[in-house]
C-alpha cells in the first residue's frame, strides 16, 4: 500500500510538471537517453555494484567530469544533467537511480528551479518533487541522502530573478526539516560555502553558481563524512 501511494503521488507530480512546461515528449524533456547506455552497462556488469548514485544538475555533472576518480574509487556514480530542475529529476529517477539498485542516493537540486529553467518557481512544488524522490528511494530500500542547495547571490543567466539567497535559505530549511523528520541523512554544503553576503565564497565558484576544483574538494570532504557513517 505504501509503495502504491508513493508511486501515485510521483505520477501526479510528473503529470503536473508536464502541464506546467507544455511538454509531452518525456524522453526529450527529461533527457532519459543521456545515461541510457551507461546504465545498461552497469546493470549488465556482474562485477560492478553501485554504492551511491549522485543525482543532480550541472553541479553534479561537472563534479563527475572534473573529479572522476572520486566516483570510480568509491563505487559512486554521477547522474547529473546540466540545467535540469526537480521535476526532470523525478521523471528520470527510476531510470537513473532505482534500476541501478544502489545502496544510497545523494539528491542535490533546486537552484535551477529557483532560476525558473522549466517554469515559474513554486517552492512547494520543488520541495514536493524532492520528497517524492526520497519516498520512492526509501520504498525501494535505497538509503536517502538529501543535500542543501549551494549558496548563490544571483542567477548569472537570469539576472531578473529576485531574492535568490532568501529562496535558497527557505528551500534548505524545508529539506533539512524533512530529512530530520524522516531520519534521512542530510548534507549541509551551504554553511561551509557561503560568504557574508549569502553568496558562494569566491574561491569555490567561477560564476557564482557553478563549482571550482577547490569547491568540489570541499564538497567531497563534507559528503564523505555522511557517507562514511553509512559505510559507503
Amino acid at each position: 500500500m505504501i509503495k502504491i501511494k508513493v508511486l501515485f503521488f510521483a505520477v501526479l507530480s510528473q503529470m503536473f510538471s508536464f502541464i506546467l512546461n507544455g511538454q509531452t515528449n518525456n524522453d526529450n524533456w527529461a533527457n532519459l537517453s543521456r545515461y541510457a547506455e551507461a546504465n545498461k552497462q552497469l546493470k549488465n556488469s556482474a562485477d560492478t555494484r553501485v554504492k551511491v548514485v549522485f543525482l543532480g544538475n550541472s553541479i553534479t555533472e561537472g563534479w563527475a567530469n572534473i573529479h572522476p576518480d572520486f566516483f570510480k574509487s568509491n563505487g559512486y556514480v554521477g547522474r547529473g544533467i546540466s540545467g535540469q530542475t526537480s521535476p526532470q529529476f523525478l521523471s528520470r529517477f527510476r531510470n537513473d537511480v532505482v534500476e541501478l539498485n544502489p545502496q544510497a542516493v545523494v539528491i542535490n537540486g533546486g537552484i535551477n528551479d529557483i532560476a525558473e529553467n522549466s517554469g515559474t518557481y513554486d517552492p512547494d512544488f520543488t520541495f514536493g518533487n524532492i520528497k517524492s524522490m526520497a519516498e520512492i528511494a526509501a520504498a525501494n530500500g535505497i538509503a536517502v541522502v538529501l543535500t542543501s542547495v549551494l549558496p548563490a547571490g544571483n542567477i548569472p543567466w537570469r539576472k531578473n530573478i529576485k531574492d535568490v539567497p532568501s529562496k535558497i535559505l527557505e528551500l534548505n530549511a524545508k529539506i533539512k526539516a524533512y530529512a530530520q523528520e524522516k531520519s534521512f541523512a542530510y548534507v549541509d554544503y551551504y554553511s561551509s560555502m557561503v560568504n557574508e553576503h549569502k553568496a558562494m565564497i569566491a574561491e569555490y565558484t567561477g560564476d557564482g553558481v557553478h563549482v571550482t576544483d577547490l569547491g568540489y574538494r570541499l564538497m567531497e570532504n563534507i559528503v564523505k563524512q555522511t557517507l562514511s557513517k553509512l559505510n559507503l
